[in-house]
């Protein structure tokens, strides 16, 4: 709650620019508070920056690739640069999230654990983990593979190695390895958009909506 409290208070202009432009792009909320399976199997509504148009869940996939054209010109930038994710600092601070932990999921993938995998539930969802770093351009993945459900592309090409990467943390995780994770993040996000000489994504993810 600390670390995320001083998070929102540096970022604080950052997101006040950031809903102010989303705004003025297009109408609606400036977050979208999409329904996240958390600690427990507990529901909770997560805070991102709306990336997409209003009622984006009900005009395609829950899932979305790099050339989603639901996905707003703003919503391009926000994603590239991860605005989306930062948000959920929120969550950290009301104590829905913690900054290192497996990544929520919705409901319907959750519904597909096994019961092995049902552990990751046991621990607070981050804002980022190892399989968030490996994964860094699911919507790439998703592009090239040709599958046009975004959903089953994402269930056949990221979940598996997604969830035993979840379940390496669960069985292992300590204050060393979240700084290690934290570390790899800023790394990975500089390596791959910051320096980023081409202006594309550079395939963010295919994230739920």
């Amino acid at each position: 709650m600390i670390f995320s409290g001083i998070g929102l208070i540096v970022l604080g202009p950052i997101f006040l620019i950031l809903g102010i432009v989303i705004k003025h792009e297009s109408p609606g909320p400036v977050f979208y508070r999409g329904v996240r399976v958390g600690r427990y199997g507990k529901a909770f509504k997560i805070f991102k920056f709306r990336s997409m148009v209003v009622d984006a869940e009900k005009k395609g996939a829950a899932t979305t690739s790099d050339k989603d054209d639901r996905v707003t010109k703003v919503g391009r930038i926000i994603r590239k640069f991860k605005f989306d994710e930062f948000s959920q600092l929120i969550n950290v601070f009301l104590g829905d999230m913690s900054i290192v932990g497996p990544r929520p999921q919705v409901q319907w993938a959750v519904d597909t654990f096994t019961k092995e995998q049902l552990k990751v539930l046991e621990l607070r969802p981050g804002i980022t983990d190892w399989a968030s770093i490996k994964f860094h351009n699911e919507g790439e993945i998703i592009e090239k593979s040709g599958i046009s459900d975004a959903d089953e592309a994402y269930m056949l090409l990221i979940h598996p190695e997604k969830m035993r990467l979840q379940l390496e943390y669960f069985y292992n995780n300590n204050l060393w390895i979240d700084l290690k994770i934290l570390y790899a993040t800023m790394i990975k996000l500089f390596a791959t958009r910051v320096t980023s000489q081409n202006g594309d994504s550079q395939g963010e993810g295919p994230q739920p909506i």
